[in-house]
């Protein structure tokens, strides 16, 4: 998959209409990912990083501007373009093997290839044992594991991630954390993930995007230099944090007061206070 997953974005503006006036939820959007980078998101709710990945997806095809995926602009959803949600969404009625062959549906492989690689993605997320199981007969995570399997299986060259372990307790979240970093190692695809977890952002990404609303633009860039396997307790991903929440402060009130290192459970109760704006979308 080397060479695929090259996007840039050019200039990208989105407006929605709202009792008849427009509302600007993107403005002048400019942003490139190598192949294979792994780039995370963050910004405070309406800031439009949600509606960015729908656009990248091409489940939004008005907007001024581009989107380019491999010297290819987006015009409509596309087999190259994998998108994880929040929930896993998978269908009750059908087998973890069967929603994750949903991902092949208009591939044209035949049958026994069809076949190879769900098994192939089933035992890449975990699941080996699981493919005749039902939804309902598996945790959070596990289902979650599904759908990134599904996202993958028709190997894209990108995959899409909105907050897709933003209803996941605090310790299954960490392991799917580590896990999609396994995946992401072993498949060696462009990962775009929107997460309101800064903590979440700064330990996956090779780079964090901070996003402002009013209307959504990006307001800062950090790269994240740290090797891979990390340790979440590194003080140098201590600090970037604190520097990514202080723009991440900064996007919503001029007059926040400037986040200290030391005061670090104090700094991640207030990013959610609702008068800083800061809640899931």
């Amino acid at each position: 998959m080397a060479g695929q997953g090259h996007l840039q974005i050019d200039s990208v503006s989105k407006a929605f209409r709202v009792n008849g006036a427009p509302l600007n939820v993107l403005d002048s959007v400019d942003l490139s990912v190598a192949p294979g980078e792994f780039l995370t998101i963050v910004g405070a709710s309406g800031c439009g990083k949600s509606t960015l990945l729908r656009l990248i997806a091409g489940l939004d095809t008005e907007f001024a501007g581009n989107v380019v995926l491999d010297g290819k602009r987006v015009i409509e959803p596309s087999l190259d373009r994998g998108l994880v949600f929040q929930e896993p969404r998978l269908f009750p009625w059908l087998t973890v093997a069967q929603n994750v062959a949903l991902g092949l549906l208009n591939a044209g492989l035949s049958k026994a290839q069809k076949s190879r690689s769900v098994a192939e993605h089933i035992a890449l997320v975990g699941l080996t044992g699981f493919q005749d199981a039902y939804p309902h007969l598996l945790s959070g995570g596990m289902a979650q594991r599904a759908a990134i399997a599904r996202g993958l299986v028709n190997r894209p060259g990108v995959l899409l991630l909105d907050e897709p372990f933003g209803s996941l307790d605090a310790l299954t979240r960490a392991r799917l954390q580590d896990e999609l970093q396994r995946i992401w190692a072993a498949e060696g695809i462009t990962m775009l993930l929107v997460t309101h977890d800064v903590e979440e952002a700064v330990y996956l990404g090779d780079r964090v995007v901070v996003m402002a609303p009013g209307p959504g633009r990006i307001a800062a860039t950090f790269d994240v230099p740290q090797p891979r396997p990390r340790d979440r307790a590194n003080p140098a991903l201590a600090r970037l944090q604190d520097r990514v929440m202080a723009a991440l402060v900064s996007t919503t009130s001029e007059q926040s007061p400037a986040p200290h290192a030391a005061s670090r459970p104090a700094l991640a109760a207030r990013a959610f206070l609702p008068e800083q704006g800061f809640r899931p979308i």
